[in-house]
């Protein structure tokens, strides 16, 4: 009977199984074997070691050797598992002191490069490769990232910022769907810096990107938008001045409004820019009756247009301009693009951007 029942359960079982079924069935005919003979040290091992000999006739998967199942159920009686086990592997160079002073040096300086990581270990005698450093880095779930260029701020920018965060962190959602957000922004014909990798296989040429001095032209845009959706873009002919800012005001800011549905109480934002906050510029908002947002200086993390800018210019380039007057279209084209779904996320997730710049305490945040 104990022969068959293990016959059975190993030959019904996958091979992946055939563990647990041959630890389970030794471990009750080893109880049964104890209550029939009463015996306690000789007893067991005469009893495995009869399962060991039966399974090894008895089994249809010759596959398996005798060793293989003494092994698992030797395993199983010290350690209470099948699984494989951890090893213990070469003994690491660096000691645990050293280990917490490079996660403190990372931590602490995190434009610290590698090179100077490894100069410090071998300074107190642990010499070790630039590799190892990094895995010890990647298990503190230290990883090297491209720093984000962000404007420079002062400490009047920073208490401006969370200033603004604070009292506009309970307006409600209707209040950010009255807003026209506003900014220029300037597109080079050849100016897209992101990283390319590229495909090469060894010991070949490497590829290479063709640049060109001062971005090879440029053009300068004034755009709108709101959670409604994008308006048309403006292109900016010249220098901008205060009398330019206010024609193209005259001649966009109205209409944008009317076509996005705002209504006429809606709330117009613009940076801190010397044409925008001009005395002839507030007196010609004034005079329109239209309400101007009160806005921190050096804060572009707080507009969200600036998110629209980013891909607007990935785009762009993607379409690869060869002259200023096809860099224009293509960016009129691609402003239009620009989904009503995408504005409105941008709004909706607004109080995000607020509570991230509070947690910074008014300083840069990942938008």
């Amino acid at each position: 009977m104990m022969i068959n029942t293990i016959h059975l359960c190993v030959f019904k079982s996958p091979y992946k199984c055939t563990c647990t079924v041959i630890v389970s069935e030794v471990r009750q005919k080893r109880r049964e074997h104890h209550e029939e003979q009463g015996t306690h040290q000789a007893g067991p091992r005469y009893c495995c070691e009869e399962v060991y000999s039966r399974i090894w006739i008895q089994t249809d998967f010759p596959n398996i050797p005798r060793s293989t199942v003494q092994a698992i159920i030797l395993k199983w009686k010290e350690y209470q598992t099948t699984a494989n086990l951890p090893r213990p592997g070469r003994p690491s160079k660096l000691s645990a002191h050293t280990r917490r002073r490079l996660i403190r040096d990372a931590a602490k300086r995190p434009m610290i490069t590698l090179d100077e990581l490894q100069r410090s270990t071998a300074e107190v005698g642990d010499s070790v490769h630039r590799k190892t450093i990094s895995r010890i880095l990647h298990k503190s779930s230290l990883y090297g990232r491209v720093a984000r260029r962000k404007p420079f701020l002062k400490d009047i920018h920073k208490k401006c910022c969370l200033k603004f965060a604070t009292s506009h962190l309970g307006d409600t959602p209707n209040m950010w769907k009255k807003e026209l957000w506003s900014d220029e922004t300037k597109i080079e014909l050849f100016g897209n810096n992101a990283k390319h990798y590229v495909w090469l296989k060894s010991n070949t040429a490497e590829h290479t990107i063709p640049t060109v001095k001062h971005g090879g032209g440029s053009i300068m845009v004034w755009a709108c938008f709101s959670s409604a959706g994008t308006w048309k873009m403006v292109n900016i002919d010249g220098k901008m001045d205060g009398a330019k800012y206010r024609t193209i005001l005259e001649e966009n800011l109205m209409e944008s409004a009317k076509d996005l549905r705002l209504g006429r109480r809606f709330v117009f934002q613009q940076d801190n820019d010397p044409k925008h906050i001009a005395k002839s510029t507030m007196e010609w908002f004034k005079n329109k009756h239209i309400q101007v947002l009160e806005w921190p200086s050096q804060s572009p993390d707080l507009n969200p247009i600036e998110n629209l800018w980013k891909e607007l210019k990935t785009a762009v380039h993607k379409c690869s301009p060869s002259n200023l007057t096809e860099l224009e279209l293509f960016c009129k084209e691609e402003w239009e693009k620009s989904s009503v779904s995408r504005c409105a996320k941008l709004i909706e997730t607004y109080p995000k951007r607020l509570t991230a710049v509070i947690a910074a305490k008014g300083g840069a945040t990942k938008y």
